[in-house]
């Protein structure tokens, strides 16, 4: 059985659980350690993830994601590459359009419509990948000005720095399958009210749809993306099918999703290792991110997977 690539998503309380938590995530055999970019509600990622390069050697480092509504490139662009030199090349950059009111307002602006903030997470992520790229930026358009920018100092250590596009956002698919080294799929739909969570987009149909548009805008590439999925619960239990009734009326959304979709692990170790790899063959997805709560559970999961793996065939 393939092993996916996983992740785990989680904050800062102090710095002495922060080190502590980066060593045993590296311990474990997690491929990254990420942070979310919230300004105002969450740590500074690229702090946090600076402390968390000096106590640790593989994993990788990166904020999931990084907001661009508000991010200027060269800015975020001068992060990225200071992390990457201080973690000796393990920094990434994951970037998304942006969804929550509050951070444009804080800064004195409105988020714009559904094409405005497309408009600008294309400069901004063109521009920042050209800036790690060691190219020098000049960008007139509305969404994004810059003059001769450039990183003269610090470089990345990385060439290319890898890139991560965080959405769902039809046209940013299509942009992502073409240009992304990572498409990360996260299961959330239109921003509610409250203006910070979602509706659940966890239907098979939905995720067919992204996964082919990924697909198809990537088909003149070499190497295409690879697909994440970002997973809300994890939940191992006996009981499934009762679990998944829970769930379906906490994301608003139906049992069989929560059992067919790839952001929840629901079940026993061996029920959820068959679910990732259906996800795998159904919508190419290789890659998760767990959330730190959850953190024991896909602790177990990933044990279950490597033994699994080592397993002599027929034992």
């Amino acid at each position: 059985m393939l092993i996916p690539t996983v992740s785990v998503q989680a904050e800062p309380r102090n710095a002495a659980t922060w080190t502590a938590l980066a060593r045993r995530v590296e311990a474990a055999g997690y491929d990254a350690l990420l942070t979310a970019d919230h300004p105002g509600v969450t740590a500074s990622p690229f702090v946090a993830l600076a402390a968390a390069a000096a106590v640790t050697e593989r994993i990788g480092l990166g904020s999931y994601v990084s907001h661009a509504g508000i991010r200027e490139p060269l800015l975020l662009a001068s992060d990225v590459a200071t992390l990457d030199l201080l973690s000796d090349g393990r920094a990434r950059l994951a970037l998304g359009a942006g969804h929550t009111p509050a951070e444009w307002a804080m800064l004195g602006s409105e988020r714009p419509d559904v094409a405005g903030r497309v408009r600008r997470f294309l400069a901004v992520a063109e521009a920042c990948r050209a800036l790690l790229a060691g190219e020098t930026v000049t960008v007139t358009g509305p969404e994004v000005r810059a003059y001769e920018a450039r990183l003269t100092e610090p470089r990345p250590v990385q060439r290319p720095v890898p890139f991560t596009f965080g959405g769902g956002n039809s046209a940013l698919l299509r942009w992502a399958g073409e240009h992304a080294d990572v498409v990360g799929f996260s299961g959330l739909g239109r921003t509610l009210a409250d203006g910070h969570h979602h509706e659940a987009r966890w239907d098979g149909a939905a995720i067919d749809r992204q996964a082919d548009l990924v697909e198809r805008s990537a088909a003149g590439r070499a190497v295409p993306p690879a697909r994440e999925a970002l997973v809300q619960v994890v939940e191992i239990t006996d009981d499934a099918e009762a679990a998944a009734h829970r769930l379906a009326e906490r994301f608003d959304t139906s049992a069989d999703a929560v059992l067919a979709a790839p952001y929840a692990w629901v079940g026993t170790v061996g029920e959820i290792a068959e679910s990732l790899a259906e996800h795998r063959r159904r919508w190419g997805i290789s890659r998760y991110v767990v959330r730190e709560p959850h953190l024991k559970a896909a602790d177990q999961v990933l044990a279950g997977l490597v033994r699994t793996a080592a397993a002599p065939p027929g034992a």
